[in-house]
């Protein structure tokens, strides 16, 4: 697969100031997407009570907030935005939130049973040091759980946006870095290798699939724009006219999902697992 060169110093700090600028955005409407994997991923890592858990690109805390629930102890989230990291410390004030970097974690080795990362993977400039460090940071027989969207065709909600931008026929924006292919690991040999490439082991991807329900097409419009990165970057940096199109591309699209007065939309992951050997 060829790949885009990334000037990985300044995807990471474009990353660390969009997710600043959206983390409200981001809370209020897409925490309830992602929140379709919080479960599968916990329990895909088997996280239960008295384990040590690391969220990795803990955004709001959802994850570890339901981690600390299942009686996982110590729970820390980490996060490259600082803003994210005062939300979640806000709303889950009895647990550890920490502004850090995933591809350089600070911790020692064997510092935790789990790491989690609940659709972090696809915003770290370096996928393979970040692996590289969950599973440096592991215990033995300890567990590495990952999320990462579905393909287009089958993650409609953010689907919609990508043919729209497509059908316009708009460029990316000049200004926006090169990032990691957005669907690289919407793929599952490419996740699966991911983790193997770190030295995990019993590696095992597995699709899931919900439907998100929406008052409008417009509360979807609003909130991909309002609550996501490159996705709504590449929208609102358009030309005027460009973005009429996109949206008038996006209305179209979205019609098929229009049930009653509302948008039934589906949601599509995939949650890929491996397993630290004992030493």
């Amino acid at each position: 697969m060829t790949r885009t060169p990334i000037d990985a110093d300044a995807f990471r700090e474009f990353e660390r100031a969009s997710h600043d600028e959206i983390a409200e955005g981001y809370r209020d409407f897409f925490a309830a997407v992602t929140g379709y994997a919080t479960e599968p991923l916990l329990d895909a890592a088997a996280v239960g009570a008295g384990m040590r858990v690391l969220d990795v690109a803990t955004g709001p805390g959802v994850v570890a907030s339901r981690a600390a629930r299942r009686g996982a102890s110590p729970v820390v989230g980490v996060d490259l935005a600082p803003r994210m990291v005062a939300i979640a410390a806000t709303q889950y004030p009895s647990l550890d939130f920490r502004e850090g970097d995933a591809e350089d974690l600070p911790f020692t080795a064997r510092s935790f049973d789990a790491v989690v990362s609940n659709f972090g993977i696809g915003h770290f400039p370096d996928p393979e040091r970040a692996v590289r460090e969950f599973a440096r940071v592991l215990a033995p027989h300890g567990v590495v759980a990952l999320s990462w969207w579905d393909v287009p065709a089958r993650h409609r909600l953010n689907g919609i946006f990508f043919d729209a931008v497509n059908e316009a026929h708009a460029c990316t924006p000049a200004d926006l870095p090169a990032g990691p292919p957005m669907f690289r690991f919407s793929d599952d040999h490419e996740l699966s290798e991911l983790l193997r490439a770190a030295g995990l082991t019993r590696v095992a991807v597995q699709a899931y699939a919900f439907i998100h329900r929406l008052a409008s097409a417009d509360e979807l419009w609003n909130g991909i724009l309002g609550g996501t990165v490159r996705t709504s970057i590449g929208i609102r940096r358009q030309p005027m006219d460009v973005r009429d199109r996109i949206r008038a591309a996006y209305d179209r699209l979205v019609q098929p999902y229009a049930q009653c007065g509302s948008i039934e939309i589906p949601v599509a992951f995939k949650i890929a697992v491996g397993r630290r050997q004992s030493e």
